[in-house]
């Protein structure tokens, strides 16, 4: 067997349960050496727990595992590290206000002293910077860096500590597609050179593009393994989730109708009182998915809340249909038949010591049928929170369950139960699938689409540029708070948009200081400069 071929790490049997929940039932997992192997599965799947059993934050009940060939126990991270072990968590672990080389070497042991040991630790750092390409001055500090760059940094604090098997969990999902391209070139490097690494992601055109093998886990079990040259998109999904899924829908043709919503040449502080939304001009129609394209934190939330009432504006003005709402309440803009899907789904989407039958008619238990005279409709309310629970596949035992008890996508699925299920004008869904696996987010990419060709307006806001790309019908792309550009879905450029993401370029009509959708849409589309 050749070194390429050697099993690094097996997971025979890995079985661990929490109560009366089989997270992990009789798993088998192998890699070998100088590969990528990917981890596919829906949300409870088993996949965190398979991984933080192999890092040691859990203990399993039975099995065993065995790191080049010895079998060996794994009791805790520190365990992990010393056999080579090394992981890379989707919210990293870096301390903002140290620099690069204090990150990297805090929790290690000590040296002669600490001015020896951080120089020796600089120079170390900046001789694996530059033979894996990853670009890190040890002397930076880490809040001045990009969300790439601070990736790169937990990379190299695996490297350093001698990691020859790299988990990453979820890793592309704060990056911009240059930023992902970047981190692929690093992996298939440490590949080349004989490290093995495990690959996390919900994103199969990313798995399939990046691994060379495939394991799927479903239900806590190992379902198949596959290799990456060998299967598709359909076979995955249909592996993940135990049925055919459907990874694009049929959309009616793009008319659309009156404007629903405008915004112009709005400005809004985040809870620093710092500039989080610049000069942003944007509208959307009826029939009609605006995607707005972007790197987490680059204003998105802000503009969300804003239009929704939950924030104000310092400056410009917000237009629903006729009505002028830039400083309407919460309340006084859902009565104009809007909906939000917010992006905190604990702190603003649900009332967590509240029943889920209690959520799903937050908006509405003052209104029939749920009340009359003042009195709640009990026996409506219990079959209105029955249906959606059934049909929007939210796992709970009963409507009287409280919503703390829920999983996180199952409380998404809540919320946006409750929002869709009021048929609104105008949705402002932020990350609405953000949590969510493969089966309910295909549920909720139809259910966008449907209230889309009934003649909804439809705000999108999301991370996620493929999800970007299936649903929108126009395309607006965010950076800094500012637009750097809209344009037509049918003639997206991934570069182009990636581009605009990292701030890099703006659209010619951006640069002349007006935003107009009409300049950027299909033909047909009378769409009114703003």
């Amino acid at each position: 067997m050749s070194d390429r071929e050697e099993k690094v790490l097996e997971m025979r049997g890995i079985t661990k349960r929490f109560g009366a929940l089989v997270a992990n039932d009789r798993i088998h997992f192998n890699v070998k050496a100088g590969e990528i192997h990917a981890l596919l599965g829906e949300n409870g799947a088993g996949k965190t727990t398979l991984m933080n059993v192999l890092y040691g934050l859990c203990e399993p009940q039975e099995g065993e595992i065995i790191v080049k060939g010895n079998r060996t126990q794994i009791g805790s991270p520190q365990d992990a590290i010393k056999l080579g072990i090394g992981m890379v968590h989707q919210h990293f672990m870096l301390i903002p206000v140290l620099t690069v080389a204090q990150n990297i070497i805090i929790g290690l042991p000590p040296s002669w002293g600490p001015f020896l040991k951080l120089t020796e630790a600089e120079l170390k750092i900046e001789e694996l910077s530059k033979k894996h390409g990853l670009t890190i001055d040890p002397k930076a500090k880490v809040w001045q860096l990009s969300v790439g760059a601070q990736q790169r940094v937990e990379i190299i604090k695996t490297l350093y500590r001698g990691a020859f098997i790299l988990i990453l969990d979820e890793p592309t999902a704060v990056l911009t597609p240059k930023e992902t391209e970047d981190l692929f070139s690093i992996l298939r490097s440490l590949a080349a050179e004989g490290r093995s690494i495990i690959f996390i992601s919900h994103k199969l055109e990313e798995v399939l593009a990046i691994s060379n093998r495939v394991t799927v886990l479903r239900d806590g079990k190992s379902i198949a393994t596959f290799n990456t040259h060998e299967t598709n998109e359909k076979e995955l999904a249909r592996t993940m989730v135990g049925r055919e899924i459907s990874l694009r829908f049929p959309k009616k043709a793009f008319r659309p109708g009156a404007e629903v919503l405008r915004v112009t040449n709005l400005f809004v502080d985040d809870d620093k009182d710092l500039p989080a939304v610049k000069n942003v001009s944007l509208s959307v129609m009826e029939g009609e998915i605006l995607g707005l394209a972007g790197v987490d934190g680059n204003g998105q939330s802000e503009l969300a809340q804003v239009i929704t009432g939950l924030r104000k504006a310092r400056k410009g003005n917000i237009f629903i249909g006729r009505s002028k709402t830039t400083h309407f309440s919460p309340w006084k803009v859902m009565k104009e038949s809007v909906a939000h899907i917010p992006q905190e789904r604990k702190n603003v989407g649900v009332i967590l010591d509240f029943s889920l039958k209690e959520n799903l008619i937050l908006q509405d238990f003052r209104t029939p049928p749920f009340s009359k005279y003042k009195f709640l409709n009990r026996r409506v309310i219990d079959q209105h929170a029955t249906e959606l629970i059934s049909s929007y596949g939210i796992k709970a035992s009963s409507p009287n369950l409280m919503a703390r008890q829920l999983s996180g996508g199952n409380q998404q699925k809540l919320i946006l139960a409750r929002e869709l299920s009021r048929a609104p004008k105008l949705l402002v869904a932020v990350q609405p699938t953000r949590g969510l696996d493969i089966g309910a987010t295909e549920y909720i990419h139809s259910k966008l689409i449907e209230h889309r060709d009934r003649g909804a307006a439809i705000l999108l806001i999301s991370t996620d540029l493929n999800e970007i790309l299936s649903l929108s019908d126009m395309i607006a792309v965010i950076s800094g708070g500012e637009i750097m550009g809209t344009l037509s879905s049918e003639n997206a450029d991934i570069e182009e948009i990636g581009l605009m993401m990292a701030g890099i370029q703006k659209s010619p009509e951006t640069m002349a200081g007006t935003v107009s959708t009409a300049a950027f849409t299909r033909e047909g589309y009378n769409a009114t400069s703003i």
